[in-house]
């Protein structure tokens, strides 16, 4: 049960429960999770959550007075050699800094937990008697989740579900196969997920959502037989695990918190090609 403090957490006692719930150590290797700058012993009595550290979303946190950045993605993901204010991503740190605002990032250590990143897309959707896509370690937890719609769909109108309850993108929401196909089973991946198609026909889904699905492995996975496929912004795919998130650290602290919905999908124009004229 979350218990709320009469105070204002620091910085460390928000990334204590944030780790407790997104082990670092459950990250894949080449990731980079936990505090990326910031004094631990900072105030953090207003958190802003967001998929991506950018320009615009820090001008909502300070804007907003955050004293904590909790993001899905990293900032600082490559090996750097200097964070000199030459770069976008360098004037970034000095802006925290100087504002006395840290940052957290939660990535592939949010994808495998439970819940996670694909738990709240799951939710989104409706999904039930959820399991992993791709199972980690721990009971329960894993990339994906696999569960049942409440009640068939079409692909066609699975499509459409999906695109009124996701956040809204240029990108939308494409999908590949059959349209008439009923979709009863569903396989959901927060994120890009072409990795996890042999996993998604192994579960006997009859349908995988997923992000920056590509020609050739979408090509090969449909010819194989393989479920249908429908292929989200990335960014509208992890935005709903930051409600999760925003709710848990407000419950545990008693803080206020900022969720940003700020669109930072870097597709903004999509234009549908009109039907070929057929002439007699």
């Amino acid at each position: 049960m979350e218990t709320m403090n009469a105070t204002a957490p620091t910085v460390a006692d928000v990334v204590a429960a944030l780790d407790s719930w997104y082990p670092p150590a459950t990250a894949e290797q080449w990731d980079r999770v936990g505090l990326v700058l910031g004094d631990p012993g900072w105030p953090a009595g207003h958190l802003y959550l967001t998929v991506d550290v950018v320009p615009e979303t820090v001008d909502e946190a300070l804007a907003a007075g955050a004293g904590l950045i909790v993001a899905h993605h990293p900032l600082l993901l490559r090996g750097v050699s200097s964070v000199a204010a030459t770069s976008w991503k360098g004037r970034l740190v000095h802006r925290l800094i100087r504002a006395g605002c840290a940052l957290y990032t939660a990535h592939t250590n949010a994808d495998t937990a439970n819940p996670g990143v694909s738990d709240a897309l799951a939710a989104r959707l409706g999904l039930t008697d959820l399991r992993p896509l791709h199972p980690g370690e721990a009971e329960g937890t894993g990339i994906g989740r696999v569960g049942r719609l409440p009640q068939p769909l079409t692909l066609r109108e699975l499509t459409g579900r999906a695109a009124a309850v996701l956040p809204r993108t240029a990108w939308g929401v494409r999908a590949a196969g059959d349209p008439d196909r009923v979709i009863t089973t569903l396989a959901v991946s927060g994120g890009s997920g072409d990795a996890f198609l042999a996993e998604a026909t192994a579960a006997g889904a009859d349908a995988f959502l997923t992000a920056d699905l590509r020609h050739h492995p979408a090509g090969e996975h449909l010819a194989a037989g393989g479920p249908a496929l429908l292929d989200v912004a990335h960014w509208a795919s992890e935005r709903p695990w930051l409600d999760d998130v925003a709710a848990r650290l407000a419950g545990r602290f008693g803080v206020a918190t900022t969720v940003s919905d700020l669109d930072t999908d870097p597709w903004t124009l999509h234009a549908v090609q009109p039907p070929e004229e057929h002439h007699p």
